[in-house]
């Protein structure tokens, strides 16, 4: 219920009531959430593990004051904010990825100005054909920034990280390992 309740919060007053519906959910199940169960590995964890991290975000974006910020400015009047992102992700998003779905065919270049291109005829004044011609970004434009990018995406994954390269002393002993198993 508290999770349902948090998308339909308009008003402060209706925040400060989740807030501390919530607070008496947790003093509520608290040992619920204490308990702990042995893995596979012989290792004790929270049993209900993902709870406590939903939890444990949820009291940190309401002591940092993120939580309802979409409220802030509206006080006690329905707030012309949007209380999560899905209009965004399923509306706008959503119409460019489909539209590449559409066209898997086109190379990387091509997808990057269909993209480019469809935003830009669904903005709410474009410009004329004349000015998309100056502004609008070329084929040799977009491959040139998408090969700098890739390249640099090349090189970063080329330098060994942490346990990533073998070292010396794995393969070159001093002496007889009798733990090796092999000559």
């Amino acid at each position: 219920m508290l999770a349902r309740d948090l998308l339909e919060i308009k008003t402060l007053k209706k925040a400060e009531k989740w807030v501390s519906r919530f607070e008496s959910w947790t003093m509520k199940h608290k040992e619920f959430l204490k308990e702990m169960t042995m893995d596979d590995r012989g290792v004790m964890r929270h049993t209900h593990e993902r709870l406590i991290k939903a939890k444990t975000s949820l009291i940190s974006l309401i002591k940092s004051g993120n939580l309802f910020t979409y409220l802030k400015e509206a006080d006690e009047f329905p707030s012309p904010y949007p209380a999560t992102n899905n209009l965004i992700e399923g509306g706008v998003n959503a119409q460019p990825r489909a539209m590449l779905r559409n066209h898997r065919g086109l190379s990387v270049e091509r997808r990057i100005k269909a993209v480019f291109w469809w935003c830009y005829m669904h903005s709410p004044k474009p410009l004329s054909l004349s000015e998309i011609l100056k502004v609008m970004p070329t084929d040799k434009s977009i491959s040139t920034i998408y090969n700098s990018i890739s390249s640099q995406q090349r090189l970063a994954d080329s330098i060994p990280a942490w346990g990533d390269a073998i070292m010396w002393d794995e393969l070159h002993n001093s002496g007889f390992n009798p733990s090796h198993g092999w000559d």
